[in-house]
């Protein structure tokens, strides 16, 4: 009996499929009570976790490597993390400690540079504890015998609903089959656990089939044959298949080498682990990458039932439908045959997705051609294409037309005629991208025709291949190992200080180990309830009825509640409109809370939440785009203006004029946790404390007030950490927390909300998309001398925070450049869809975007690099903003120098233009982009900070703060700052909470400005007690803190004391078009480089550095990992990431399958960040960085230009964000996509 170890994806597990199975969790692995295991340590240590939600995933992967492999390599560390998503690092110091684990080559190969002042790195690899075996859990004895004794028994589960049967063996599985012809059966629950999470699918019982043995065995047969039981995980087969090619000659394993081609890419290894070669195939869906690899090799399939077996051929006449094959309900798939490859037999396989990895295909394909012997003639050729049809789609009626002909250039304008013409794709297709699809199905096959001429070249001596007309250059390599450096700076100062120093996050041991608690984490108080919302599914309508009868049946159902159970007010005002807490009347979009039903358990108000049933009357109008509320002059009042010099008078003294735009569309937070709270009624007098996840605890405390009709001083709101927040937990929190709470008042118990992933996504929206028209006049040296500018932002239905976001980014529309007439103007447009709200940047990114997108089409108009535009363009020295703000851009430019210097720029650039002059079909580009980020609140009266220092007779210290810590590390900030003020360690200071009980009045944490005013804070009050015991001090010098301490208590001195920081008064008069908008503004510098295939439109980030002025820093590794995180989220934003509506305003792209932020294998392959040295006082930088992701669009905008110029387009063109694949291949016009749009 063997012991396999496996990391698996807890939501995809079935509990009842562990039975007999050891389950290690990340506390099961080590403990900071007792043992860390050296994973634990190593990521804590190298700074990996930052919110640390996702930290204990990212240590059970790794753990599950080290298990299986002791000595891995970086492509084992990288295919174990590529499943594990997190949106706070940026990947980098996760790496960073995990590579230490690696063999001591692989090592040298991933190198890091760290350069510091003094001598000490950010870590010591040397000091960490090695990996102890004894440390492991061994597989418990009894669960072998217990093994043994049910190999062979049948067992059951039974459920409320659902019955679970895990069959004996085979012939049990074809009994039970023919009993539950329509029950599914489950080997890894990829697909049927979804169906029923997601869409509701009921199955009354389920047939576990991944403990038959006989069903997960792999096979080499005698006859040259390969066959797959179906239950085999697809890990066990790549594992299998690797080994063999190892050995094989490359003729006979050209078919298994594209299939591992796409086992590499399909999914990750967590879900690899237990999805099985006989579920991807029979779930009959054409994003499922196998089945058109498998048809085009030729594969059989062995099918049982009760009654005998048969064989099927693997083609497109298996797949039936969406989810139906060619199986009869009691049958079962036993296994898959899959030939060798002989000589003169050719096979690939392709696939696109949103992203590189970890996403479903857009299209996949396999293909394989067989030539007579030593000609170039086909023989047979077999194309197989999913997603481009309903089920798998084959080209056959093409390929027997080009059998007999020769593999040269007119088989492949005629192929791609045919091929064209025989799938037909109309424009109501699932999933839309139409033409990019039909463009991907020609690139396909222009790939795969390439890659035969190159094999025939090698093959046939006297066949003459031409490659003029095509060169090569199409294939985007394997991607290298990741190589990141960066420097930072420690001033000179005493050992015992703590500030400045690359400290570890205080809370990082706990993220690694799995014992920080977030709110989800606190246990259950006797007689909790949950609850779920009842949400409109109309985009505009009036509520005609609710009816809650069948939902107030079920079992466990306590409550249904709605505005008439408010206690207070559901209504409170925001600016001057009135926001509704549950809609009463008329719903403006998909997803407002129009009620919400509280149960005993999750599950029972999930499923009494459905049973809810609204009856609604459609309104006019409905509209969801910027261009459509333009249309209908649908806009939120006020709209701003701000001007410098004469905008028209610039025009007139121009030598060029241009106009353009550029759309940039949403984001969704996607921080790992999701919103909620628990509300816990007090019993008396109305209080009610709240365990919720907010960035503003004030704000919700005031909003719950307002609905349960007390006052302030009756809500408490308690914030241990969030699992990251990034604007999102700000509004839309505070009115989860009055419904909440409104349940725990109306049944006098405790209640607990945790939305799922596409509740949240659906409830909460995210960054506001902006459309920006400008108008722009310069000289022919690239000069600008006059710009104006209008933005459009999409606000949804209500304000928010609207007006604050189209303010931040018209304060940003000049961004580093001195434009002598500048105007610009903001518009918020009100669609029917939810309210967008606050997002890290909050505007900078779009007011920055469309200012630089004027850089770059200025520079293509004069001819010129952009960065010789930008550096035309950049203020110097002393200067003053487009508002009259002034500041001093040395820094500003010091970093740019900096930047471009460390990056090799010029040379770079020269060596990418002879790159693109050598290959046709993939391009590469590069951008550098400066950023000038106004931190802290434009309304002066939020720029303020407060703290709370209590000192206890044994000397140790309670701090409390206004911030909110979500892995920007300012617990940890603060600490320092405290230890350096009272001159003591660390270890003596602890921070327990955020509370309005022991801060009132807390502004959120936001803005970059958190560290700047908490800090401030925190410093007066350890000042004010350092003040009062400094006395003491004086007649005691050599005496221990504990005895101050002690002593001041017999005096009768407070030693409690609190602080405070008044920030500056800023302010912007809009009518006069000045003002001092914020505290002062950080610089920095990115520079990207990337690669792009102009065939599928994929991209890889070659290199990207970053120099960034932080000011002395009080943490760098915490401020680098801030500035990185920022960085790969804006990767994200510019790239990836990208929000679908369906036409009814439903949002489409709710949760990771759909949306797809950035993963390990997206961020660059070399990462190089500094922080600007010799520079005073700290800055923030939470925000600032997100905007750097611009540098990578930029870069694959100019590998566009290069690809379009190959075919003679020189002229300007439009690339929106974000730059997706799908994007970036029909910019790169060719005569495949003129093909397909003659077609089109």
């Amino acid at each position: 009996m063997s012991i396999s170890h496996f990391s698996v994806n807890a939501c995809l597990l079935p509990i009842c499929s562990l039975n007999g199975a050891a389950v290690t969790t990340v506390e099961g692995v080590g403990s900071t009570k007792t043992k860390m295991h050296p994973v634990q340590e190593r990521i804590a240590a190298a700074h990996g976790t930052q919110c640390g939600f996702c930290s204990p995933g990212m240590v059970m992967s790794m753990y599950t490597l080290l298990r299986n492999t002791p000595e891995p390599s970086m492509e084992d560390i990288q295919e174990a993390l590529l499943g594990n998503l997190c949106r706070c690092t940026g990947y980098r110091p996760i790496v960073d400690g995990f590579k230490t684990f690696c063999q001591v080559s692989a090592i040298h190969i991933f190198s890091f540079s760290i350069t510091n002042i003094e001598s000490d790195d950010t870590f010591q690899a040397d000091d960490f504890r090695l990996v102890d075996p004894t440390q492991d859990f061994i597989f418990p004895p009894e669960l072998m015998i217990v093994a043994q004794k049910q190999s062979h028994q049948r067992m059951v589960f039974q459920g409320e609903r659902i019955k679970w049967i895990t069959p004996a063996d085979l012939e049990d599985l074809l009994e039970l089959k023919s009993q539950y012809p329509h029950a599914p059966l489950l080997a890894g629950n990829t697909t049927v656990g979804p169906d029923m999470k997601f869409k509701g699918i009921l199955h009354p019982v389920l047939l576990n089939i991944g403990r038959i043995q006989e069903l997960r065995e792999i096979k080499e047969c005698d006859d040259g044959i390969w066959l797959l039981f179906a239950a085999c995980t697809l890990t066990t087969i790549k594992e299998k298949l690797e080994e063999a090619v190892k050995v094989l000659p490359e003729e006979k394993s050209e078919g298994l080498h594209a299939l591992l081609e796409t086992l590499g890419k399909v999914a990750s290894k967590q879900i690899r682990n237990v999805a099985s070669v006989g579920g991807n195939i029979l779930s009959s869906n054409p994003k499922f990458d196998l089945c058109s690899v498998l048809a085009a090799l030729g594969c059989s399939l062995t099918i049982l039932s009760k009654d005998g077996s048969r064989k099927l051929n693997l083609t497109e006449g298996f797949f039936t439908a969406v989810g139906k094959t060619a199986l009869k309900p009691e049958e079962v798939m036993l296994s898959v045959y899959i030939p060798y490859t002989k000589k003169w037999e050719f096979m690939l396989a392709f696939r696109q997705a949103q992203c590189r990895q970890f996403a479903f295909s857009i299209i996949n394909c396999g293909m394989k051609v067989i030539f007579f012997e030593g000609t170039n003639v086909v023989k047979d050729l077999k194309i197989f294409y999913g997603g481009a049809g309903a089920t798998l789609v084959s080209t056959r009626n093409a390929s027997q037309q080009l059998v007999g002909r020769k593999w040269n250039d007119n088989l492949l304008t005629d192929a791609c005629k045919l091929v064209l013409s025989e799938i037909h794709l109309p424009d109501t297709a699932h999933g839309g991208m139409v033409e990019y699809k039909k463009t991907l199905i020609l690139s396909f096959f222009f790939k795969f025709y390439l890659h035969i001429l190159q094999k025939l070249k090698a093959m046939v001596t006297l066949y003459k291949i031409r490659f003029s007309v095509f060169p090569l250059g199409c294939q985007i390599g394997h991607r290298p190992l990741l190589i990141i450096s960066y420097s930072e700076a420690l001033f000179s100062q005493p050992l015992e200080d703590p500030v400045g120093r690359p400290n570890v996050h205080q809370s990082g041991f706990k993220h690694s180990t799995g014992e920080a608690i977030y709110y989800d984490d606190i246990p259950s108080i006797d007689g909790e309830l949950f609850l779920v919302f009842v949400t409109s599914t109309r985009p505009h309508a009036k509520i005609i009825s609710i009816d809650t009868t069948e939902a107030l049946s079920m079992p466990g159902v306590v409550a249904f509640l709605s505005a008439k159970d408010v206690p207070g007010n559901n209504k409170r005002r925001w600016f001057h409109d009135m926001v509704e807490l549950f809609i009463e009347e008329e719903v403006m979009c998909v997803g407002q809370m129009i009620g919400a039903i509280v149960a005993e358990t999750r599950e029972q108000a999930r499923r009494a939440a459905q049973k809810v049933y609204v009856s609604y009357q459609d309104l006019e109008p409905v509209f969801f785009t910027i261009e459509e509320a333009i249309n209908h002059q649908s806009f939120f009042s006020p709209q701003r203006k701000l001007e410098r010099g004469d905008v028209d008078v610039g025009f007139e003294t121009s030598d060029q004029i241009l106009e353009g735009e550029i759309y940039m569309g949403g984001q969704e937070h996607f921080y790992m946790e999701t919103q909620g709270v628990i509300a816990v009624p007090k019993g008396e007098n109305g209080e009610t404390d709240l365990f919720i996840a907010t960035q503003h605890a004030a704000f919700a405390q005031e909003v719950v007030a307002n609905a349960l009709g007390v006052s302030f001083n009756k809500i408490t709101c308690h914030v241990k950490r969030l699992g990251g927040g990034f604007g999102g937990k700000i509004m839309k929190i505070a009115d989860i927390s009055a419904a909440v709470a409104i349940a725990a008042y109306r049944t006098g118990r405790s209640v607990r909300c945790v939305l799922e992933r596409g509740e949240d996504m659906l409830m909460t929206s995210g960054r506001h998309p902006f459309l920006g028209k400008y108008k722009v006049g310069f000289m022919n040296d690239g000069t600008i001398i006059s710009a104006d500018v209008t933005y459009y932002s999409n606000a949804g239905n209500t304000l928010d925070e609207s007006q604050f976001i189209i303010e931040k980014a018209l304060l940003h529309l000049d961004n580093c450049y001195k434009i002598p007439n500048l105007r610009g103007r903001g518009i918020m447009c009100k669609t029917y869809l939810p309210s967008y709200t606050a997002f890290r940047g909050f505007g900078g990114p779009q007011g920055l975007m469309v200012i630089e997108s004027v850089i770059n089409e200025v520079a293509a108009k004069c001819g010129l690099p952009a960065e010789e535009v930008r550096e035309i363009n950049m203020y110097r020295n002393e200067s003053h903003t487009h508002f009259r703000q002034s500041f001093d851009a040395s820094n500003m430019v010091r970093c740019w120098n900096e930047c471009l210097e460390k990056a090799s720029y010029y040379q770079r650039r020269q060596n990418i233009e002879e790159f693109n002059k050598q290959n046709r079909w993939k391009k590469r580009g590069i951008s550098a982009v400066p950023i000038k980020f106004g931190i802290g609140f434009t309304k002066g009266f939020c720029n303020q900070g407060a703290a709370l220092v209590n000192v206890y007779k044994d000397g140790s210290v309670l701090l409390s703060h206004s911030g909110t810590e979500m892995g920007q590390g300012i617990n940890t900030k603060m600490i320092q700052i405290a230890s350096r003020i009272l001159k003591i360690p660390q270890s003596s200071i602890y921070i327990v909470e955020t509370s309005t009980a022991s801060v009132p009045n807390a502004i959120p944490s936001a803005a970059s400005f958190g560290t700047d005013a908490v800090g401030m804070a925190v410093k007066d009050a350890c000042e004010n007690m350092m003040n009062r015991l400094q006395p003491i001090i004086e007649q005691h010098p050599k005496m221990s803190w504990e005895y101050w301490v002690k002593e001041a208590y017999l005096q009768r001195i407070s030693l409690s004391s609190t602080g405070f920081f008044k920030g500056p008064n800023t302010d912007v008069d809009w009518e006069r078009s000045e003002g001092n908008a914020y505290f002062y503004f950080t610089f920095g510098v990115c520079c990207s480089e990337v690669e792009i295939d102009c065939l599928t439109g994929e991209h890889k980030n070659i290199r990207t550095d970053i120099v960034m002025d932080v000011g002395q820093s009080l943490n760098p590794t915490l401020d680098i990992g801030q500035i990185e995180g920022g960085f790969v989220q804006g990767l994200g934003l510019y790239t990836t990431e990208e929000l679908k509506f369906s036409p009814s305003g439903v949002l489409i792209t709710r949760g990771p399958s759909q949306y797809k932020i950035p993963t390990i294998c997206d961020i660059p392959e070399q990462m190089n960040t500094s922080l600007l040295q010799n520079t005073s006082n700290p800055h923030g930088i939470g925000e600032p960085t997100v905007f750097f992701g611009c540098t990578v669009f930029f870069a694959i905008k100019q590998a566009i230009a290069a690809a379009r110029k190959d075919v003679g387009l020189h002229d300007n063109f439009t690339l929106n964000s974000p730059a997706t694949p799908e994007k970036i291949r029909l910019a790169c016009a060719d005569q495949f996509t003129q093909m397909v749009r003659c077609v089109y």
